[in-house]
């Protein structure tokens, strides 16, 4: 009879546990794809609403190394000034790790295809839950 209890118990922290993960992941997904959506709809303002809205927020690129949300901001601005160098964004998530209840590590590929030329990467985030909310505080896009 304790044996059964405590297999029970067991069983549902651990579908707790799971469930949590799972509701974190989902909502992390869901930044993603409004970042998405926001994008191919030529809305980089929008799009950065992913992004914690903090001078600490760290972007690393081919040029280096940009610290702040206004900053970055300003280079996504500089670099695709309108739709046709935005073009259409898509994401291929290639690794989810929660890292602990705060920090989530994300793997991923980018693509854009545009009139222009298109052009991709793979990209690496870091996610933290501030104010109860999945923002990115560190990207590394290549």
């Amino acid at each position: 009879m304790i044996k059964n209890i405590c297999v029970i118990v067991c069983v549902l922290i651990f579908s707790h546990i799971a469930t949590a993960q799972s509701k974190d992941e989902i909502a992390i997904r869901n930044v993603l794809d409004r970042q998405l959506q926001a994008w191919n709809n030529g809305d980089v303002e929008k799009f950065m609403d992913g992004y914690w809205q903090n001078d600490s927020l760290m972007f690393i690129g081919k040029a280096g190394i940009t610290y702040g949300w206004q900053n970055t901001l300003n280079n996504y601005k500089k670099g695709y000034p309108d739709t046709a160098a935005m073009g259409k964004l898509k994401f291929d998530i290639l690794v989810v790790k929660r890292l602990s209840v705060l920090y989530y590590f994300i793997v991923g590929k980018w693509h854009l295809t545009r009139s222009v030329g298109d052009i991709g990467g793979h990209f690496t985030l870091l996610f933290k839950k501030v104010k109860n909310k999945w923002v990115i505080v560190a990207d590394h896009s290549s």
